[in-house]
């Protein structure tokens, strides 16, 4: 019988083939490109799905009719009620009758009424109207208060010996012209609220409760500090919560914990209702990115005591502004935050470990998972993790690599590993592009001087740094894919390898973001685990070596880490976007914009992303996410892409309309002018008010006499302003401006130590509730000493002049009498030694402004916020 060749027998040349240890992978066909958009769509319909309706969840209001079936929870039409009240006294400016007299009334008044409901067999009820008087450095000026007001309660159980208090914050007073509803007027109502809850329980508590509503937090931090180093029930307070508001309404944002203390978030991840926070807020926020800044600091630097920071963050661009009102005011926000509150209150003031003073060594992770629970562990805990985790991740990857070696003919392990050592670096040239892309868009559209596009649409962040981040993350692997020679290892395998590449740059980027001493690497061990985990099971299933069968575990394990990650960045970028308003013109915005989306793509689409790879023409796909950022592009340029609308999303200018007066060491007016000064708030500074009706003719850069004047001549109001003056604006007035006061410094006399090389010049000071002394030395001399708090004077290394000294007061206008000794090294005390300015500010609204002066800022469009005031500058040599 004739014997049949091979190639006549198919049939035994299969069978042994399949019988082999090392047979080849089955190869697969790329899925057709027309599925890649139905892919890419999938995943934005997840986030509107998922993330947005997660993320805007808020209970319902309680109502007072429906309080008997809700004994002991926070009701907030009640809070609502007094809000209203709040809100209809108006702004409430540090030094104001409204805040002084009138909140405080209001405040006192509504503590009364609680009394007469209380269980006055259970409870003690105190208050007390502080009026402190003080001063400390803060930030780069010496930071003054006199005669302020606190209406400070405290709520005590009968039957409690402890001498530990909870300490619970918010503040009355309000930003001028904003009558400061939201900020912090909403938070004010929820501590009331919590009051009586406490008071009406038949329930006691173990620690007594202080409620400190701080009459001077945006002066900056006065009111606090007055409490926590002064206030005769401060030594006792061991914890407190720190209450806040961003914006108007959304859920209320733990930002801060701490110091130490982890057992702090213990609690709050035992009894918050509903838990939002995140230690990345929290690095974020104490970095100082954000030009904002709580009484927490003040609770953690002079007190020494540990506590949570909380505010609701939703809707910052009405902060500050005259559209901070009760109508902006959510009811279920308000719901939202009474419930977390009213819970904690409830859990501390019954914590045993407010019994221990010293405090637990060690920082928190902490973070929710789309608000669904809350995940906290010691920083220690996280350290071990990662290193855990991301050990056991590499294996898996090892051991994938090894089973591809295994499976496969016509390669070996070590050219495997070759491989995927090329897709590993050419996998962190995509990381760099997901990274540089978005920067690059944001760095040309302010070069063209459309920054802030998207201000008031946010949508446009997709087209303009979200698809450059996922085109520049998958782009080197795809051309990888499409030139690399060899077709020995399949597709499928070369595509695992990309991923498996994502896994190892998160793992490298968690070591090095631990060592750095950053708790938020916890975004790369969420990454780690669910991608180790599909990798793991895919490794057991045999999935792994089945075609692309292995990313339907990918995919559906990626989910919950992409839902997630979606959900973090999302929050920032709701928070950002409103703050990079007012975040000055010496700043590029859009840069922090398209580093967040760069971010988020990474982790959110680090490993969905490279799936682009698992269609056919995938530069096709890519090509397509060019067009449709050249497409939003063009509309970010067109009207679309203007940023302000009246408001709704407003644009801030600083305004004050300004005297100033000029005299020499000889006593003579050398210049005596009125203009308005404009401190810019955001990058495009006055370029949008070019083509309307406002007259800015004139207008120049305060840079011009920054060389001949001490602070370039401008009443720049605080440290934030003086830091940037350079880039402020100064517009000329024909007519003097018309102060609605007096400011006046005296010159008492000049006494020359016993050294004979040190003068001391004596002054009183006397003027409106806001006030400014710059202090710069001339020629050879120096500072050596004076009235104020020393540590500027003695920190030299940090504090240069000219110096800053901020004064404001509540009711008591007495006058500031300080002194400055000068050094001189020759004694020569006849010539000049001291340029100092005076500064006036008449911020309330009580003080009546000039008829043209109210005709100019009327005349600034209807989206533009105009913060205004007169205020008077005079310039002194001696």
């Amino acid at each position: 019988m004739e014997e049949k060749t091979d190639k006549e027998n198919p049939f035994d040349t299969v069978l042994l083939e399949s019988l082999s240890v090392r047979k080849g992978p089955i190869r697969r066909q790329r899925l057709s490109w027309y599925y890649a958009p139905s892919f890419l769509l999938l995943w934005l319909a997840l986030f509107y799905a998922i993330v947005i309706p997660l993320y805007y969840k808020l209970p319902d209001r309680l109502t007072i009719s429906d309080e008997s079936l809700h004994p002991g929870e926070f009701v907030a039409e009640r809070a609502q009620k007094q809000l209203f009240t709040y809100d209809r006294i108006g702004p409430k400016v540090t030094g104001s009758y409204a805040n002084e007299v009138t909140t405080v009334e209001f405040l006192v008044n509504e503590v009364e009424k609680l009394r007469a409901e209380m269980r006055s067999d259970l409870y003690d009820l105190d208050v007390d109207v502080q009026s402190p008087t003080g001063g400390y450095v803060f930030i780069d000026m010496v930071n003054m208060y006199q005669g302020i007001h606190n209406v400070i309660v405290k709520l005590t159980s009968k039957s409690s010996p402890s001498e530990s208090y909870l300490l619970l914050n918010s503040h009355f007073d309000s930003k001028p012209g904003s009558p400061g509803s939201g900020d912090d007027g909403t938070m004010v109502v929820v501590m009331l609220e919590v009051l009586r809850q406490m008071a009406i329980s038949p329930t006691p508590f173990e620690h007594p409760i202080v409620f400190l509503f701080n009459g001077a937090e945006e002066n900056p931090l006065q009111g606090s500090h007055g409490f926590i180093t002064q206030h005769k029930w401060a030594a006792n307070c061991k914890a407190f919560i720190n209450l806040e508001v961003g914006g108007s309404g959304g859920r209320d944002l733990l930002f801060q914990s701490g110091p130490d203390n982890p057992w702090l978030m213990k609690y709050y991840r035992l009894h918050a209702k509903h838990p939002f926070a995140t230690t990345m807020a929290e690095e974020i926020f104490q970095s100082g990115i954000l030009p904002s800044d709580s009484d927490f600091r003040i609770f953690r630097d002079f007190g020494n005591i540990a506590g949570l920071d909380m505010a609701q963050v939703d809707n910052g661009y009405v902060y500050h502004t005259a559209f901070d009102t009760f109508e902006n005011v959510p009811g279920r926000s308000i719901q939202n935050s009474g419930n977390n509150v009213l819970a904690l209150v409830r859990a501390y003031s019954n914590a045993s470990e407010l019994y221990n003073a010293e405090s637990d060594e060690g920082h928190a992770v902490f973070f929710d998972f789309l608000g669904l629970f809350f995940v906290y562990y010691t920083e220690t805990t996280g350290i071990i993790l990662n290193c855990l985790i991301g050990v056991i991740c590499l294996v898996l990857v090892g051991c994938s690599v090894w089973r591809m070696s295994r499976q496969s003919v016509e390669v070996t392990l070590p050219q495997i590993s070759i491989w995927f050592l090329s897709i590993l670096g050419l996998h962190v040239v995509g990381f760099l592009l997901c990274i540089c892309l978005p920067l690059l868009m944001a760095v040309l559209f302010d070069a063209g001087g459309r920054s802030l596009t998207y201000f008031s649409s946010i949508w446009l962040v997709f087209g303009l740094y979200v698809f450059p981040a996922i085109i520049g993350l998958v782009l080197p692997l795809t051309l990888y894919y499409t030139l690399r020679p060899s077709i020995k290892l399949s597709h499928a395998y070369h595509l695992q390898l990309s991923l498996h590449a994502h896994l190892v740059v998160q793992a490298l980027l968690a070591l090095i973001l631990t060592a750095m001493g950053l708790r938020s690497q916890y975004l790369c061990l969420i990454s780690l685990i669910f991608y180790g985990g599909a990798l793991l099971i895919n490794l057991l299933s045999t999935l792994h070596d089945r075609g692309y069968y292995w990313t339907l575990i990918v995919m559906c394990l990626q989910v919950l880490p992409f839902s997630y990650f979606c959900y973090v960045f999302y929050m920032f970028l709701v928070i950002f976007i409103p703050v990079l308003g007012r975040n000055g013109y010496n700043t590029n915005p859009d840069l922090i914009v398209a580093l967040l989306c760069g971010v988020c793509v990474f982790f959110a689409l680090g490993y969905a992303a490279q799936l682009i790879n698992m269609f056919r023409w995938p530069k096709l796909i890519l090509l397509g996410l060019g067009v449709v950022t050249f497409v939003f592009c063009m509309i970010a340029v067109s009207g679309v892409g203007f940023p302000y609308k009246p408001k709704t999303n407003v644009m801030r200018a600083n305004c004050l309309h300004t005297r100033r007066l000029f005299y020499e060491f000889d006593g003579s007016v050398s210049r005596s002018d009125s203009g308005y000064y404009f401190n810019y708030q955001d990058r495009r500074a006055f370029d949008p008010l070019q083509d309307s009706e406002l007259n800015l003719t004139g207008l120049e850069a305060v840079a011009n006499n920054c060389d001949d004047y001490v602070m370039c001549g401008i009443p720049c109001f605080y440290y934030s302003w003086c830091k940037w003056r350079q880039w402020d604006g100064w517009l000329p007035r024909e007519s003097e401006v018309i102060i609605p006061g007096e400011l006046t410094l005296e010159y008492l006399g000049k006494t020359v130590l016993e050294s004979g090389t040190i003068a001391r010049l004596e002054f009183e000071l006397s003027g409106p509730p806001h006030m400014n002394l710059f202090i710069q030395p001339v020629g050879s001399a120096k500072v050596d000493n004076w009235s104020f708090v020393r540590k500027m004077l003695d920190e030299p290394e940090e504090f240069q002049p000219p110096y800053q000294i901020f004064h404001s007061y509540g009711t008591d206008n007495s006058s500031l009498k300080f002194f400055i000794d000068m050094e001189k090294s020759d004694g020569d005390f006849n010539n000049p030694t001291l340029e100092l300015a005076a500064v006036g500010h008449w911020v309330s609204y009580e003080y009546e402004r000039d008829a043209e002066a109210k005709d100019f800022v009327a005349s600034f469009p209807n989206f533009v916020h105009v913060m205004e005031w007169p205020s008077i500058f005079k310039r002194y040599i001696f």
